[in-house]
């Protein structure tokens, strides 16, 4: 059965019969695929699934989970360093549904599409049991500035581009009802309902040329280091865990680890990025540049182990965070 394999293990299965193309220009396993163009560009393919019932939470709008499909998407491009061009969205939609809510659905699309600089082309519509928002982003950029997870090498910095655990502790206030002043629950719940692609930050990176590796952190900051780890082959020690101060506060409030929501949480959608050393301040003042900020949290190793070094020593960061078919993996 599917739910004893878990995501990856029948992405594996899939993978295993597929051929791969010739010559090709990024691995299965990345961010994105892309095929070389031959004039020294990339045509640069993504596609990603949102589902009404692992995906749109409460209180989440048919606009919002629309323009969740395509952010989604556009993050997954921008940790490549592409920026979109064109969108297809492919629907599955329940019968229930109003002419209102369809209305919902196209504006949700259009406004993401349109708020990173793409336009949706067209797509399928079909009927279905539950919410399905199918998207593929289409892009092109240089092949000498396209980013993979690969190219991490020992002594590289570890940096993200903004804090973690808003969108573990958001869902909590969701789905648990756990309480939360005004402001924090409003900062919380905005994360799950209205996630950001950092897509000027990952373009601006990938044409300083001081990024060797970089990954979309949809699925928990654990498990970016983890997958930029074996792509890589490399380590890292960790020596500070980027939470965000809405995160610190309401897991004081209820007794919760806020490492854990940072590492485990998913659904970021900051990139998780690994910088040569001596090209930091380059990479640093590019993003400031243009009104965003990359943080440091470690360093990469020749080991191939992650570890967190905090005050009670040095523990490792385990290899979790969103999986499907897996109901217990957050």
């Amino acid at each position: 059965m599917v739910e004893g394999l878990g995501e990856r293990r029948i992405i594996e299965i899939l993978l295993d019969q597929l051929e791969v193309m010739p010559r090709v220009t990024v691995p299965f396993g990345d961010d994105a695929s892309a095929v070389d163009l031959d004039d020294g560009r990339l045509a640069v393919m993504k596609t990603d699934m949102l589902v009404g019932k692992t995906d749109v939470p409460p209180c989440m709008s048919l606009w919002q989970a629309a323009r969740k499909a395509v952010v989604m998407n556009v993050s997954d491009l921008a940790a490549k360093g592409v920026r979109p061009a064109a969108i297809l969205a492919s629907l599955g939609l329940p019968r229930g549904l109003t002419e209102g809510d369809i209305e919902q659905i196209g504006r949700g699309l259009n406004d993401g599409a349109r708020e990173y600089g793409a336009y949706v082309l067209g797509g399928d519509t079909n009927e279905a049991s539950d919410l399905v928002i199918s998207c593929a982003a289409f892009g092109t950029c240089e092949k000498q500035f396209f980013v993979k997870r690969g190219g991490a090498r020992p002594g590289d910095l570890v940096a993200v581009t903004g804090p973690f655990g808003k969108t573990a502790a958001g869902l909590k206030i969701l789905l648990e009802g756990l309480p939360a002043s005004s402001k924090v629950k409003e900062n919380l719940v905005n994360a799950v309902l209205m996630p950001q692609a950092r897509l000027q930050e990952g373009l601006i990176l990938a044409q300083t040329r001081a990024v060797t590796a970089s990954i979309d952190s949809s699925d928990g900051l654990a498990w970016s280091l983890h997958e930029i780890s074996r792509a890589s082959r490399v380590g890292f020690i960790i020596e500070k865990l980027p939470i965000a101060q809405e995160a610190e506060e309401f897991a004081e409030a209820h007794g919760l680890n806020p490492a854990e929501l940072a590492l485990y949480g998913g659904e970021e959608y900051e990139l998780v990025i690994t910088v040569k050393a001596e090209l930091w301040k380059r990479a640093e003042e590019a993003v400031k540049k243009i009104g965003g900020r990359i943080t440091k949290i470690g360093l990469a190793t020749g080991e191939p182990t992650i570890l967190f070094k905090e005050k009670r020593g040095i523990v490792p960061i385990e290899a979790r965070g969103w999986e499907h078919f897996k109901p217990h993996s957050k």
